[in-house]
């Protein structure tokens, strides 16, 4: 089946979308089991603002999961999916993650849903770095749990006590307490600028290869639907249920970090990892 992926992708000029799916080898979870229900259900930025009670909750579970969150680093998938680019096979790269770790193989992705490393201010639109912020939710809370479970997107499951002594932490410019991560919540709608970019990208791809997302989410699966539509070849590659299988030219239910790398090594590329780079 490999065989069959590297002639797919030798072909070049290549929309690739990924997914959660793809970063789960480098410790961090994804929303969803393999038949595609969520294991856990992320909290709306509808609720996000409907009070301090609510962003007490998120910010406890998203500043104790932050540590882990943080340290995780690209595995093969992602260094596989880098040196696609590097060789000119990739024509536009476009993530739902929000974890960087794209960013860390060396590889230009989209982040369609944003990013975890910095924090917005919905007040006064002001972005600050996460890992200044972490250091100031520290400091007001100094007996966080820690070494906690990882969830998704570096949530942590926590004990309600936690959630309601937590304190706030408030916007370094304006004040405010209204201050949430720097991604697309579930409830908000991808900027419309950053979509049409996307579509315009992909009208000049001849083909989309999605990695590790279920595509549960309009915010990726519209690509796949435009693409089917134009009549352009599209690959699913993962584990568990993708929409869209069946209408498919190549559905892979494979892992991702070995399938990639024996992909390139087809191809004869080699995959640039962080432990190679050092020899």
């Amino acid at each position: 089946m490999t065989a069959e992926l590297a002639e797919f992708v030798a072909r070049g000029d290549l929309f690739v979308l990924t997914g959660a799916g793809l970063s789960t080898e480098s410790g961090i979870p994804d929303y969803r089991k393999p038949d595609g229900t969520r294991r856990t259900v992320p909290m709306t930025f509808q609720q996000f603002l409907s009070g301090d009670d609510a962003r007490r909750r998120y910010w406890v579970r998203s500043a104790v999961g932050w540590e882990r969150f943080a340290a995780a680093r690209p595995n093969g998938g992602h260094h596989a999916v880098a040196a696609l680019q590097r060789a000119g096979l990739v024509q536009h790269l476009v993530t739902q993650n929000v974890d960087g770790l794209h960013a860390a193989s060396g590889a230009d992705a989209l982040e369609l849903h944003g990013s975890l490393s910095s924090v917005q201010c919905v007040e006064c639109g002001s972005r600050s770095d996460r890992s200044e912020f972490q250091g100031r939710i520290r400091d007001a809370n100094p007996n966080l749990p820690r070494d906690v479970a990882l969830l998704a997107d570096g949530d942590a499951e926590v004990a309600r006590s936690a959630e309601d002594a937590f304190v706030l932490v408030a916007c370094p410019h304006c004040g405010s307490l209204v201050v949430k991560p720097d991604v697309v919540m579930f409830g908000e709608s991808v900027p419309t600028a950053t979509v049409e970019h996307c579509y315009a990208q992909l009208e000049l791809s001849r083909a989309v290869l999605v990695l590790g997302s279920s595509l549960k989410v309009m915010s990726g699966f519209r690509f796949v639907s435009a693409a089917l539509k134009a009549g352009k070849p599209v690959a699913l590659v993962g584990l568990g249920s993708m929409r869209g299988s069946e209408r498919a030219d190549l559905v892979l239910h494979e892992p991702l970090g070995a399938t990639l790398t024996a992909t390139c090594e087809r191809l004869g590329l080699q995959v640039q990892t962080e432990a190679n780079a050092t020899t």
